[in-house]
C-alpha cells in the first residue's frame, strides 16, 4: 500500500529529495492529485507512463513554480501568456507553447509542444518550491480510471505500489482536471490570417471557465483534444451502468425501477424512495469539487445502475462538468 506522508517542512523535503534521485512523488493541486516526477529525468518520466499504464503519445503537464520558471520550458512567450499568467496562475488553467529545444524528448511525448501549468495548492506549492523545478505529472489514477480527488482515492487506487510516496494535501477545492488552453501557431486554423496571433483553443475544459479567458485575450475557439492532448480527459465511466437524466426523469426512474438504483441528485429530501440518494451541491464550484467522489462513493454502494441528475445550468464551470458528466455515462 502507498505511504502516506503529512506536508510538514519535514515530509516536504523527504518528497525533494525522492523526486531528486528519481522516484515518483504523488501530490495534491486543487484539480486533482498526481503522479509526479522530474521533467528532466527521462528515466522519471518513464516510470510514471509506466505505472499509469498512459500511451507514451500523450504528453504530461509541467507543473512550475510560477512563470519565471515556465519561460525556462518554452520557446515562445507573449503577451497572451502574462496576461493569462497575471489573472488564473497560479490556479487550474495549463498553457500549452512551443517547447524549449533543451527539454528532453520524453518530456514532452516527442512533440514540438509542452503544457505548463502553476498550481494552487499550498502544498504543490511548496513541493515545487522546494525542488526549484518543474515536475511532470499526469492524475495520480490508473488510465482509464477516474482522476483522484483525496489522498484516500489514490491508496484505493495503486495499493499494490508500496513504495510509492503520497503526500497527504486533503480534498481537492476544484476536483476537476485544469482547463488546457493551446497558444501555438500550430493550432491555428487554416483559413486563418498570417499576420495575426491565432485564436487560442481550448483542448479540455476545466477548473477555468471559457468565459473567464475571453475576458482576458478575446475570441477562443474549440479543438478536439486528438491533435495536441495535454492530459487525460476525466471522468472515466463508472463499472457500474451510469445515466444522465433531466429532473422530472429523474424521479419517474427512481419510482418505477425494479433494480436497486444510486441517485446524485441535487433535492434528495423531495424523491420518494427506497433507493439511496446523494445530495450535490447546487454552486458549479461545489458541484465539481464533489462529483469524483460521489461517483466512487455510489460505486462502493454496488447498485445495479447510478442516476445523475442532469444540471440545468451550461454556462461557466458547468460547462466543464457537463463535459465531465457526458463522460461518466455508459
Amino acid at each position: 500500500m502507498p505511504r502516506l506522508v503529512e506536508p510538514t517542512d519535514e515530509g516536504i523535503v523527504e518528497a525533494v529529495r525522492q523526486l531528486r534521485r528519481g522516484a515518483i512523488v504523488v501530490f495534491p493541486t486543487e484539480t486533482v492529485y498526481g503522479l509526479g516526477a522530474d521533467t528532466f529525468n527521462p528515466e522519471a518520466i518513464d516510470a510514471v507512463y509506466a505505472l499509469k499504464g498512459r500511451s507514451r503519445d500523450m504528453p504530461l503537464i509541467a507543473h512550475v513554480y510560477d512563470s519565471r520558471q515556465a519561460r525556462e520550458l518554452v520557446a515562445v512567450w507573449d503577451d497572451r501568456c502574462e496576461r493569462l499568467v497575471e489573472r488564473f496562475w497560479p490556479g487550474p488553467l495549463t498553457l500549452v507553447l512551443p517547447r524549449a529545444d533543451h527539454l528532453p524528448s520524453r518530456a514532452t511525448a516527442g512533440r514540438s509542444t509542452i503544457a505548463v501549468r502553476a498550481p494552487a495548492h499550498p502544498v504543490a506549492r511548496k513541493l515545487i518550491g522546494g525542488f526549484d523545478g518543474p515536475i511532470s505529472a499526469p492524475s495520480a489514477n490508473r488510465s482509464g480510471d477516474r482522476s483522484p480527488t483525496t489522498a484516500g482515492h489514490v491508496v484505493a487506487d495503486l495499493a499494490e505500489f508500496e513504495e510509492l510516496m503520497v503526500l497527504d494535501g486533503g480534498p481537492c477545492e476544484v476536483g476537476i482536471e485544469s482547463t488546457v488552453l493551446d497558444l501555438t501557431p500550430e493550432s491555428a486554423p487554416e483559413d486563418a490570417p498570417a499576420d495575426r496571433p491565432s485564436p487560442p483553443r481550448v483542448l479540455r475544459l476545466g477548473g477555468v471557465s471559457r468565459e473567464e479567458i475571453q475576458d482576458v485575450v478575446g475570441l477562443i475557439v474549440d479543438s478536439s483534444p486528438a491533435k495536441h492532448d495535454a492530459s487525460g480527459q476525466g471522468a472515466a465511466a463508472p463499472r457500474t451502468p451510469t445515466e444522465l437524466l433531466a429532473s422530472v426523469q429523474l424521479r419517474e426512474r427512481m419510482v418505477s425501477a425494479g433494480e436497486p438504483l444510486v441517485a446524485l441528485c441535487f433535492d434528495p429530501d423531495e424523491i420518494e424512495t427506497a433507493h439511496r440518494l446523494i445530495r450535490m451541491p447546487r454552486s458549479a464550484r461545489a458541484y465539481g469539487a464533489r462529483l469524483y467522489d460521489a461517483l466512487r462513493e455510489a460505486e462502493a454502494m454496488r447498485p445495479a445502475r447510478i442516476i445523475i441528475e442532469r444540471p440545468r445550468r451550461t454556462d461557466g464551470l458547468w460547462a466543464a462538468i457537463h463535459d465531465r458528466l457526458r463522460r461518466a455515462v455508459v
